[in-house]
């Protein structure tokens, strides 16, 4: 174990450890206290994990120790009940080999199950219009990086908190953060919680690179229930879906025959919002400056498969390109995003209310 780096979200630690090849391992939960036992077989630590911040974790400390001689244990000390989960990952470029373990708060998977037996709001009650805002990437999985260093998942944070600014001043209108932080969410766990908010609207935004350096513009994206529209549509959805396996959605209480065609009917009237919503955000980007294509595109993004939510995907630009690398680590061109987003979205629920 050549070290230790975690990332802690609201109701979710994720640690990553970087090995020095494929190893054996086994994890367990230990109650009174609470811990979670990591045992790594023909395995030595490097050095002992430095810098940590357990302050907003669901971990108080990090223990380990020699055990049978060739192997080492790792204790993991809790500070509530949580759910572990672990896998390895080849290297991938700037990551060698690591194990990755996953704690979920046991406490937010119970709140989830009652949330869903709340009753939905009664017909004909006025509520604001609730967009939930997704900053793509996050924590171990920082996306496409720039030139300079520029890093995927720290630009549409900045530019997803400036969206969230501008919707709290709209009248009618609320936004929900995906991701607030530097900290890793799965494809699924994204639509998931768009879903428990009752969004009306996703809004997923990235600052993806390409393989020519020259490439430009913004770019708006929706669900295809089909291939790709372009090559370069399809490449990025093929990016996009390694960060996590793609989810289904839950018809058991249906047969197949109605479950599918339930789910068409719904697709279908999502993907058709989703055009309208992402033609009106295409225009704004229009207006401040160039696009990469000159309609939306449609791929098989999988943060965006939610068949009862409108949902949209925003290329902020391309991080591989000078320029709008610059560009994105720019403050005022972020809230000049934004506000593009916003004047899109605003221009679809005045017809769409």
């Amino acid at each position: 174990v050549e070290g230790v780096r975690m990332w802690a979200g609201p109701d979710n630690t994720r640690l990553v450890f970087d090995i020095s090849g494929p190893i054996d391992h086994s994890v367990f939960m230990l109650r009174s206290p609470n811990r979670v036992v990591l045992d790594l077989k023909n395995t030595r630590l490097k050095q002992a994990p430095r810098g940590l911040d357990y302050r907003s974790s669901l971990i108080s400390e990090i223990r380990s120790a020699k055990r049978n001689a060739n192997d080492l244990r790792m204790v993991l000390d809790l500070k509530s009940k949580v759910r572990p989960k672990s896998f390895l990952l080849k290297p991938t470029k700037q990551y060698g080999h690591r194990l990755v373990i996953d704690l979920q708060d046991t406490r937010s998977i119970q709140s989830r199950k009652i949330k869903r037996q709340v009753s939905p709001d009664p017909k004909g009650s006025s509520r604001d219009v609730i967009v939930a805002i997704d900053a793509g990437h996050g924590g171990e999985d920082p996306g496409a990086t720039g030139r300079r260093g520029t890093r995927e998942k720290d630009v549409v944070l900045d530019i997803a908190r400036e969206l969230e600014k501008l919707i709290k001043k709209e009248r009618g209108m609320r936004p929900v953060m995906i991701r607030r932080g530097d900290y890793f969410v799965g494809l699924k766990d994204r639509r998931r919680k768009a879903r428990e908010l009752k969004a009306d609207l996703f809004v997923s935004i990235h600052a993806d690179a390409f393989r020519n350096g020259r490439a430009r513009g913004t770019s708006v994206y929706v669900l295809s229930q089909g291939s790709a529209t372009s090559k370069a549509a399809k490449w990025l959805a093929e990016n996009e879906n390694n960060s996590d396996l793609i989810g289904g959605v839950s018809l058991d209480d249906k047969d197949d025959l109605l479950g599918s065609v339930l789910l068409d009917l719904s697709r279908n009237a999502s993907i058709a919002a989703s055009l309208d919503v992402g033609e009106k955000v295409l225009q704004q980007l229009k207006v401040m400056g160039r696009v990469h294509k000159d309609r939306v595109e449609q791929a098989g993004f999988a943060v965006l498969k939610a068949p009862d939510i409108p949902s949209i995907l925003v290329e902020t630009g391309y991080i591989s390109n000078k320029y709008e690398e610059n560009n994105l680590r720019n403050k005022k061109h972020q809230r000049k995003l934004a506000s593009a987003m916003l004047a899109g979205v605003r221009g679809y629920f005045r017809h769409n209310a």
